[in-house]
C-alpha cells in the first residue's frame, strides 16, 4: 500500500478538509500532506500542521530552488504547492499521502504521480451552499467570501479532470462514500 496517493480537490466551502480529516481518523497508513502557502494563518492553523507558512519572497525561492512537486499561484502573490521533502518524509514511513489542496494543484499531482493516484473532485449540489459554509466559518471577510465564489466558479469546470466527483450534500453520506473511494483504491495492487 506505500507510496500510494489520494488528492481530494473541491472549491471552498465544500467539506473537501471535513472529509480528509474523517478518512485520516480511520486510516493510520495514511498521512496527511502539509502542503506550502504563502497565505497567513487562519484562526488557530500552525505551522507545520495545516500549513508550511511563507512569505510570497520565501515561496519564490523554494520555487527557484526546485523544491515543488507542483504549486500554484492562486491568486496574486498567494502560493500553494507540495514540498518534495514532505512526499520523501512521508513515503520514508512506508505510509500513503492524502492531499487536501486546490483543483489545479490536485490535476497538476495527478499527472505526477500517475496510477499511483485516486483524485476526487468534491463538489456541492448547489453554489448557494458554498456561501452558507464560508460565511458560517466567520474566517472571512465578505470580500474574501466573494472572490472565493468567484474562484469556485472557474474550479467547478476543472471536475471532470478527476477520477471521480463526490457530492457532499449531507455529510453522512459524503463521508460512507469516501470511505468506499479510498478503501477500494488502498485495495488496488
Amino acid at each position: 500500500m506505500s507510496n500510494k496517493v489520494l488528492i481530494f480537490c473541491a472549491p471552498s466551502g465544500s467539506g473537501k478538509s471535513t472529509i480528509v480529516r474523517h478518512i485520516l481518523s480511520l486510516h493510520p497508513e495514511i498521512e496527511f500532506s502539509v502542503s506550502a502557502t504563502s497565505r497567513l494563518p487562519r484562526g488557530d492553523e500552525q505551522d507545520g500542521k495545516e500549513y508550511y507558512f511563507f512569505t510570497p519572497e520565501q515561496f519564490r525561492r523554494l520555487i527557484a530552488e526546485d523544491s515543488f512537486v507542483e504549486y500554484e499561484e492562486v491568486y496574486p502573490g498567494r502560493f500553494y504547492g507540495t514540498l518534495k521533502k514532505e512526499v520523501e518524509r512521508i513515503w520514508a514511513k512506508g505510509h500513503s499521502l492524502i492531499f487536501d489542496v486546490d483543483v489545479k494543484g490536485g490535476v497538476n499531482l495527478k499527472k505526477y504521480f500517475g496510477q499511483q493516484a485516486l483524485s476526487v473532485f468534491i463538489g456541492v449540489p448547489d453554489p448557494s451552499v458554498l456561501r452558507d459554509r464560508l460565511t458560517a466559518r466567520g474566517t472571512d471577510s465578505p470580500e474574501e467570501i466573494e472572490k472565493r465564489l468567484q474562484k469556485a466558479e472557474e474550479e467547478t469546470r476543472y471536475a471532470p479532470r478527476f477520477d471521480t466527483i463526490l457530492m457532499n450534500g449531507e455529510l453522512s453520506e459524503a463521508f460512507s462514500e469516501a470511505e468506499k473511494l479510498v478503501d477500494d483504491f488502498l485495495k488496488r495492487p
